[in-house]
C-alpha cells in the first residue's frame, strides 16, 4: 500500500486492514527500523490524523471525570468529601446543582491527578459578543497566543 494522506473512510479502512495484515503477517517481532516497522508507524500516523480530525474526542464532563477517577481510586464519594468542603457539597456538585469553585478544582487535581482540561470544561454554549471578541482579536498578543495554540492543536 502506498503511503498518503487518507482523506476518505474507505482509505482510513484500507490503512487500518493493511498495518494488521503487517502486524500479523510475520511470526517474528517487528524491529522499528526494519522496512515493515517504519511503514507501519508511517500508517500509524496517518491513521491517527484521520482519527482526530474526524473522530474528535471531548474532554468529558467534569462530574463524569471525577467519578472516573473515584472509580480508578476505588474511592467513594465520602473519601473525598474534605475536596469538596462536606459531604453534602459533594452530593450537590454530582447531582448537578453546585458548580465546583477553583478551590475544588484545584484540590481535585492536585490529590486525584484529575486532569485541569476536564475539570474546567465549562459551558460551550457561553459565548463572547462578535463586537467584543473582535476588539480582542486587534490585541496582538492575544490573537499570537490564539495562533499558536491553534497550530499546536494540529
Amino acid at each position: 500500500m502506498k503511503a498518503k494522506i487518507l482523506k476518505t473512510k474507505q482509505e482510513y479502512d484500507q490503512a487500518c486492514e493493511h498495518i494488521y495484515k503487517l502486524i500479523n503477517s510475520t511470526a517474528k517481532d517487528i524491529e522499528p527500523q526494519s522496512p515493515e516497522g517504519e511503514e507501519i508507524e508511517l500508517l500509524s500516523l496517518l491513521v491517527e490524523k484521520y482519527e482526530q480530525e474526524h473522530y474528535p474526542i471531548d474532554a468529558p464532563n467534569p462530574v463524569e471525570a471525577i467519578k472516573f477517577r473515584l472509580d480508578q481510586m476505588n474511592l467513594k464519594q465520602t473519601d473525598v468529601a474534605p475536596l469538596f468542603g462536606g459531604k453534602t457539597r459533594v452530593s450537590e456538585v454530582f447531582n448537578g446543582k453546585r458548580p465546583l469553585t477553583l478551590k475544588m478544582i484545584t484540590l481535585l487535581n492536585r490529590y486525584l491527578g484529575v486532569p485541569l482540561e476536564s475539570l474546567i470544561s465549562g459551558n460551550k454554549e457561553i459565548r463572547l459578543d462578535p463586537a467584543k471578541k473582535e476588539q480582542l482579536l486587534n490585541i496582538s498578543s492575544i490573537r499570537n497566543y490564539l495562533d499558536r495554540k491553534s497550530k499546536a492543536a494540529i
